[in-house]
């Protein structure tokens, strides 16, 4: 079978920052920006690396950062069930579920759990 790409995530995605990375290293990282932080603007993900004395290096560990949280990767299953069209069609099922003929609502009373319309 013949794998098909869905959408690609590209650099305009993300708002890249870069700071100084500060901590051990002396005057070199106190002065260069090698710090990076990468948001994604879908999804509000973050990732953000201080390691290296690299800029590239740094940019590379925040993108695998970013990539590993919570946040992506639910955005993602989100995103890839959405191009697919399995959200449509779970809403469906939801709104076919939630007919109010489908439903029964229940009530605590002293006696017990009693059903809302015995009640009335």
């Amino acid at each position: 079978m013949e794998r098909k790409l869905l959408f690609s995530v590209t650099r305009d995605d993300f708002e890249i920052d870069t700071f100084t990375a500060g901590g051990k290293g002396g005057q070199h990282q106190n002065r260069s920006q090698t710090g990076i932080r990468l948001t994604h603007r879908a999804s509000g993900a973050t990732g953000e690396a201080r390691d290296d004395r690299s800029q590239y290096h740094n940019k590379k560990n925040a993108l695998l950062r970013l990539v590993a949280s919570p946040k992506w990767k639910a955005w993602h299953r989100m995103e890839v069930a959405r191009r697919l069209g399995l959200v449509a069609a779970a809403e469906e099922a939801v709104e076919r579920q939630m007919n109010p003929s489908n439903l029964r609502v229940e009530v605590r009373t002293a006696k017990g759990w009693t059903r809302a319309e015995e009640l009335i």
